[in-house]
């Protein structure tokens, strides 16, 4: 009898193994690319699979571009960034200007993206003069939002309070 369980619980689970390898199978492969400015001299790029699922591995990017007065960059083999999985940055590679930016990777994951990009000079915030140094705002104090919260807590635990106090009387 214990035997036929087993039997009959790995009969079972083999249809789900079948089921688990199909996303895998589905994806065949393709990327989907999405490629953007970083709102300085540098470009990220997100990469999944063209089913929408997340990438399960690295895979290798590279970024060649054009600038609209000629200029060009790359090959650049991409890094993984630190935002997740998926997220590539190239750094800060393009001066300030249009560029036409290429992303593509290599089999076995092939895709090819090309996107319009304006790079910027990075900003920096102003230095304060020196002997005045620049004033933080200051607090006000606790917000309205804050003292009803508080006084919200106290309207409960004084009305827990006097239930508890009316049952050990009842008692």
């Amino acid at each position: 009898m214990r035997t036929l369980r087993v039997l009959l619980a790995a009969l079972a689970l083999v249809p789900m193994l079948f089921l688990a390898a199909a996303p895998a199978a589905a994806r065949d492969g393709k990327l989907n690319l999405q490629v953007a400015g970083d709102g300085a001299t540098g470009v990220t790029i997100r990469a999944s699979y063209a089913d929408g699922h997340e990438l399960e591995t690295l895979v290798r990017l590279v970024l060649k571009a054009t600038s609209t007065s000629g200029d060009t960059i790359g090959p650049i083999q991409l890094n993984p960034s630190g935002e997740g999985q998926g997220f590539y940055t190239s750094g800060p590679v393009l001066s300030p200007g249009r560029w036409q930016v290429t992303v593509s990777a290599p089999a076995p994951t092939p895709a090819e993206v090309t996107v319009a990009v304006e790079a910027k000079a990075e900003q920096t915030p102003p230095k304060p003069a020196p002997g005045n140094p620049v004033a933080l705002p200051e607090k006000t104090g606790i917000s309205r939002g804050v003292w009803w919260l508080i006084g919200g807590a106290l309207l409960i635990a004084a009305a827990g309070s006097a239930v508890l106090l009316a049952r050990s009387r009842n008692s």
